[in-house]
């Protein structure tokens, strides 16, 4: 029986407006892919970035370019050689995930973690806005890891008021290739003065080379200078720990094996997210079961979540159940 192929775009509004240095959004839209076969039906959710070139139509036109592939039974793999890293192959490759678990009748956990999985600690995301906005939006949250978006000419100000705001919280800021070399390491010692435990993508991706001639009294976390396990040898000496998401990675398929080369070669893992609803953050709390920092906070930012979605108690996200994936 040949596979069934649906692509949909589905519009998720967010709980309020959420901001990063390179813009804005009151809403996640996001692209999912469903595969059916006499086994049942396999989703996989993607969020098309902009910043790498991604649009929601250019990930459809990806998708139905490889239509006739996957709906005659390519693997994983195979699709892997068909589509680029990116959003379009990270639907396909967690719907065929879905899928192949639920023709085996074994979870996705089972196949590719340790021992069964927990609850991991996730970080929350207190949008970019001014000091006294961002220090009120810590406070209400009163989380104990908070991921704080910076990335301006002056971020000094922001940093101290989340921190007074949330002394007890553990910091990691994210400037999403927001500062530069001629404030970098003001910023960094900001960092360290709060007690930041991680700095995030602090320059823009081809500039990394700096990051050879300055200290590190908080550690420096890849997310646009990584996504996938090619890139990591470019890093060596620059970063500490990088950042793996799916969209970025192309899958499942992809992220399990970044992961792995990241811990060989020395560097940290953060496991995290685009704003996107609990069918994408599932395949990466999986994921997460080995990583040192997980941002999956997606759901959370959302009005509502789809039905069925992951459950987060106090700081913790839990793993999927079936009925949503895996």
């Amino acid at each position: 029986m040949p596979r069934r192929l649906s692509v949909t775009v589905e519009h998720f509004p967010l709980a309020q407006e959420f901001r990063i240095a390179r813009g804005a959004k009151t809403e996640a839209v996001v692209v999912t892919a469903q595969i059916g076969d006499e086994y049942g039906e396999g989703r996989g959710e993607c969020v098309p970035y902009s910043r790498y070139g991604e649009s929601i139509d250019s990930v459809r036109a990806q998708i139905e370019d490889v239509r006739a592939a996957i709906e005659s039974g390519a693997s994983r793999e195979r699709i892997a050689t068909l589509l680029p890293a990116g959003a379009a192959r990270n639907a396909i490759d967690c719907a065929l995930w879905d899928l192949e678990a639920k023709k085996n009748g074994r979870s996705v956990a089972s196949i590719i973690c340790n021992s069964p999985p927990h609850p991991v600690e996730t970080a929350y995301t207190i949008g970019l806005g001014d000091a006294d906005s961002m220090a009120a939006a810590a406070r209400v949250a009163n989380r104990s890891l908070l991921k704080v978006k910076v990335g301006t000419s002056d971020d000094v100000g922001r940093i101290r008021a989340v921190h007074a705001a949330s002394p007890h919280s553990k910091l990691i800021l994210d400037a999403n290739e927001g500062w530069n070399a001629d404030n970098i390491r003001e910023h960094m010692l900001a960092a360290a003065s709060a007690g930041a435990v991680l700095v995030e993508q602090p320059l823009p991706a081809g500039d990394d080379a700096i990051l050879a001639d300055i200290p590190h009294p908080v550690p420096v976390c890849a997310d646009e200078s990584v996504h996938t396990a090619d890139d990591l040898d470019k890093l060596v000496g620059l970063y500490d720990f990088v950042n793996v998401k799916l969209d970025k990675t192309g899958g499942l398929t992809e992220g399990l094996r970044l992961v792995e080369r990241a811990h060989t070669m020395g560097f940290g893992v953060m496991i995290g997210c685009m704003v996107g609803t609990s069918l994408a953050m599932a395949p990466a709390v999986l994921l997460a079961q080995v990583a040192e920092f997980v941002d999956l906070d997606g759901p959370l930012l959302l009005a509502k979540d789809r039905d069925g979605g992951l459950v987060y108690t106090d700081a913790t996200v839990s793993p999927p159940t079936p009925r949503l994936w895996g």
